[in-house]
């Protein structure tokens, strides 16, 4: 078994080693690319296709924003003449810290977030192709070479949406998705994600523009984006330095009045990693630990005394007659709820169609969880909450812009171009 030392050590190579493992096969240079998604009806994951291999092979995939990696499915089916494994003790098994050496190859361990399973995989390059962007419309498509991915094995597949290979891995390390994609082609080391029933993943800068004629990029607002020192449990290994997005929340105020909460869970971390608040495409909705769900659920209940209580609908607590609600441009009419960030005047402010779930008809439910005690991150804002948000991670400014629901700019997220070239 061969281990090697933290990303820290390869910073300083990373934009030379990806650079040099990836190549453009087009003259054409884009200035950003656009993976459309879709929302999963059955499962509720989002899903992209990106065509990769050669010949190219268009591949299913569930959209992890803390996985930290590409990932496939190489036992069925798996054929290509390009498909290079990496070799143990080169550069790329050295940037992608590389934990097993064996046949000399390396490799990593594929983790399905939805299971909480990981298996051992092969680390290995292969040609990737996508479409790009102006930020209005898509354009050509260009093919990337040697793109670093990890074989999975079929049974990693298990609880993934119907007709996934596999998984998307956005997060933020040295080849997460985003990292290869912008070096390969020269952009911003940025991505942004705006998920509706239909939606799209756009990497390199903006603009981001939707119909009718809606450049969302000038709303967005900004805070900066935090590294937990300890990484998560999963594929992921003890004392490591995390990959996923987490923001400086400090406290909670429904209609603008502060919820009385423990704010030492929300810090920067203890000793095991716990605390703070990071993003997910994987929970389907907000997790709180639950001494704080039990005050916001509390509270958000007495600010909506008036509205008849319902018995709970699992997995929400908290539920009324909707017939009882009136509706807004931006979803039922209930208390603003507005997660503080890095002064009392910066929040992300999240209305009704992102804070209440229609369970049935005449019944409508806070869409927050109890995460229980000791959950890890003491908030996980899920799926839910964010649809129909845009959201941009800047990777290279270590910052997240954010928009609040698009239904205030009279757009969602299923209204960008897909079909017309530009």
């Amino acid at each position: 078994m061969a281990f090697v030392s933290t990303f820290s050590q390869f910073c300083l190579f990373f934009t030379f080693l990806i650079s040099s493992s990836i190549a453009q096969t087009t003259s054409f240079t884009p200035k950003a690319l656009v993976l459309p998604v879709t929302k999963d009806s059955a499962t509720g994951q989002y899903t992209t296709q990106l065509s990769q291999r050669t010949p190219l092979f268009a591949i299913k995939l569930t959209v992890d924003l803390g996985g930290q990696y590409l990932w496939v499915d190489c036992d069925q089916n798996f054929t290509s003449s390009t498909f290079r494994p990496a070799e143990c003790n080169s550069e790329v098994c050295n940037l992608a810290e590389y934990r097993v050496c064996g046949g000399g190859f390396c490799s990593l361990y594929p983790y399905n977030p939805i299971t909480n399973t990981a298996t051992i995989g092969q680390l290995a390059q292969d040609v990737v192709s996508l479409q790009s962007t102006d930020g209005s419309n898509p354009g050509s498509i260009v093919i990337a070479q040697r793109v670093l991915f990890t074989c999975g094995s079929t049974s990693l597949l298990e609880g993934l949406a119907n007709g996934v290979k596999g998984m998307a891995g956005l997060g933020r390390g040295p080849i997460g998705l985003a990292s290869q994609l912008s070096s390969a082609f020269s952009f911003s080391r940025k991505f942004a994600i705006c998920l509706g029933e239909m939606g799209v993943i756009f990497f390199g800068d903006g603009p981001y523009n939707f119909l009718p004629d809606n450049n969302v990029s000038q709303s967005l607002i900004y805070t900066p984006l935090f590294i937990n020192p300890i990484s998560a449990p999963g594929s992921f290994f003890p004392r490591e330095k995390s990959i996923e997005y987490f923001i400086g929340v400090k406290n909670i105020k429904i209609d603008e009045e502060p919820v009385s909460i423990n704010s030492t869970l929300l810090n920067f971390f203890d000793k095991e990693g716990n605390g703070g608040t990071k993003i997910s495409t994987i929970n389907p909705y907000t997790m709180m630990e639950r001494s704080i769900y039990k005050a916001f659920t509390s509270a958000f209940a007495k600010a909506l005394s008036g509205v008849p209580r319902v018995s709970p609908f699992a997995p929400f607590d908290v539920c009324f007659n909707s017939s009882h609600l009136g509706v807004t441009r931006v979803g039922p009419a209930v208390p603003t709820i507005d997660f503080v960030l890095q002064s009392p005047t910066d929040y992300w402010r999240i209305f009704g169609g992102n804070a209440m779930v229609q369970v049935k008809e005449d019944v409508l439910c806070l869409g927050f969880v109890d995460g229980g005690l000791n959950p890890g991150a003491s908030i996980v804002i899920g799926i839910h909450q964010i649809e129909n948000n845009l959201l941009e991670f800047d990777l290279a400014r270590s910052r997240l812009g954010f928009t609040s629901t698009l239904y205030f700019q009279r757009t969602t997220c299923s209204n960008f171009n897909l079909t017309s070239n530009a």
